[in-house]
């Protein structure tokens, strides 16, 4: 019998998948204040080890991860100071002292410039108020250029270096909190993900579909809505990251949607490649390697193993297979994988380059997509995480070409 619609794909409204959506109750437990006191000895034991003195934390996800502050970074200077010994300050316009209280998780001293005064200077005071054990200062990596420009030039006496070391070595390895989190995070986008399939036909337009998926996001729980939504349709999904000008549907078009949401702090990532309407035997035979070289990676990724091979593994299979080599099309031309937590994209990465070694607690991306530009790509995005066992898949990748989403 001839298939002449993909499984889960179309048949079904907007207004059908909206309401059969309901918040996503599963009682998980937020990050508490013991979860981020541990997290601020560990960073004072790294800094320690390491000879730093202290560490500049600017606003965003370093400053959120060791204090559950929230606060977006703008260019107002706005952060904290964790010295190797002893407690946390922060520094902020005075004007913002109040609010930023009122988002506190760990408790700290704040220290206010004003609007004429240079926050700079106030930083180096409140380095000289502390019992510093080196001259050596690491400073938060996501922090703006002119932050880390304006504290080095206030404050020559100092030396300066990346807070990597040090940011990096704490985030990189999920507690238990962290990852129920973010299974919560990627339940609630691969539903929604079901949904959208439900919701093409032909003609429907990439931004009705991430509308949808917006509404859906926030019909689940994440208030927020979508944290990002790439759709494309057709030669568009050869993309990676899409097109200006994006397609609308047409009857045997490639679908690739990519998409997540945020949920206290915590990120979802995932895509699906499935056909609307009948694979071809080019879509079905590269559909097939492309589900093939994720598991090869999900193997290779084995606890003191380098997150080098398993880009390799993915890698190496599509090359057996006439794809590549290396990032040549048609083929692989990114990365593997990524890390996954507070940001997006963290590390470590699955890369080729990237050394670090496979530990307990690290979350990544599974994505070794394959682009055949002119026709179409194939990303299969799915997220795993080590246990003491090695690998555990945070979603069920999809199941075949004829039934992405496994019959639902």
């Amino acid at each position: 019998m001839v298939r002449l619609m993909t499984i889960g794909v179309g048949g079904s409204t907007v207004e059908k998948q909206l309401n059969s959506l309901q918040p996503y109750n599963d009682n998980y437990a937020a990050i508490s204040i013991e979860e981020y006191q541990q997290r601020i000895l560990k960073a004072q034991e790294i800094m320690r080890l390491n000879n730093i003195s202290a560490m500049y934390l600017n606003a965003g996800t370093n400053l959120y991860y060791f204090t559950g502050t929230k606060w977006h970074a703008s260019e107002r200077m706005v952060g904290a100071i964790l010295p190797a010994n002893g407690d946390l300050e922060y520094i902020a316009p005075d004007f913002e002292i109040g609010t930023l209280e009122g988002f506190m998780q760990i408790k700290g001293k704040v220290n206010g410039w004003q609007e004429h005064e240079s926050p700079y200077e106030l930083f180096g005071g409140v380095l000289n108020s502390m019992e510093l054990n080196s001259r050596l200062i690491v400073l938060d990596e996501s922090s703006s250029y002119f932050i880390t420009d304006g504290i080095q030039q206030a404050n020559p006496d100092y030396v300066y270096s990346n807070a990597k070391v040090v940011t990096a070595g704490c985030r990189m390895q999920k507690s238990k909190n962290e990852i129920a989190l973010m299974q919560r995070v990627k339940d609630i986008t691969l539903t929604i993900l079901q949904s959208a399939a439900k919701i093409l036909y032909e003609g429907i337009s990439t931004n009705e579909v991430v509308d949808f998926i917006n509404k859906a996001h926030m019909k689940m729980g994440a208030t927020s809505g979508s944290y990002f939504c790439i759709v494309l349709f057709g030669e568009d999904s050869a993309f990676p990251h899409g097109v200006k000008t994006p397609k609308t549907l047409e009857k045997n078009d490639m679908v690739l949607i990519d998409t997540g949401c945020q949920i206290d702090g915590y990120i979802s990532d995932i895509t699906r490649s499935y056909v609307f309407g009948q694979a071809t035997d080019k879509q079905r035979k590269i559909w097939n390697i492309e589900k093939a070289a994720q598991a090869a990676a999900f193997e290779a990724a084995q606890l003191g193993q380098a997150c080098s091979n398993v880009d390799k593994a993915a890698r190496d299979y599509l090359s057996q297979q006439g794809l590549g080599p290396d990032y040549n099309l048609p083929g692989l031309p990114h990365r593997t994988g990524h890390g996954i937590g507070l940001d997006i994209h963290e590390w470590p990465y699955l890369v080729g380059n990237e050394e670090t070694i496979l530990a307990e607690g690290m979350c990544f991306s599974n994505e070794p997509m394959i682009c055949v530009p002119g026709k179409f790509g194939i990303r299969l995005e799915d997220h795993f995480y080590m246990t003491d066992q090695g690998p555990k898949w945070f979603t069920k990748p999809s199941l075949s070409i004829d039934d992405p989403f496994g019959g639902v």
